[in-house]
């Protein structure tokens, strides 16, 4: 399971804010499928909400432990039958690498202007 900082955790939860739920949790519970629907959403949007139809707190607390477990992801809130998840996307990690790496590009000429050409 990932872990993350306070702070990271306070930025995470002021995005979620605006964010629907993507996965919907039935009474039946997990399944390979919904894990699989998490993974997917994960890979895409790295923030993800979830709601959970169930009106047991402490199977919603398993079932966010076991998600996060599965999917090597961060749990961010628990509020309610919403559940707050963050996994990284790691193609995005490596592109910042990538761009720190690589050299400063050079600056351009300014572009001339019409009265640059009348005199």
């Amino acid at each position: 399971m990932l872990t993350i900082t306070v702070t990271h955790r306070k930025e995470l939860k002021a995005r979620a804010h605006a964010l629907n739920p993507v996965v919907m949790i039935g009474k039946s519970g997990l399944s390979a499928n919904v894990i699989g629907e998490i993974d997917r959403a994960l890979s895409s949007h790295e923030l993800i909400k979830i709601k959970v139809q169930m009106d047991d707190r402490v199977a919603r607390n398993t079932f966010l432990e076991e998600i996060c477990a599965l999917t090597n992801a961060a749990p961010v809130q628990h509020v309610g039958k919403i559940l707050i998840i963050y996994r990284p996307k790691p193609e995005e990690t490596e592109k910042k690498l990538e761009r720190a790496r690589a050299p400063a590009k050079k600056k351009r000429a300014p572009l001339r202007k019409k009265r640059d050409f009348q005199n």
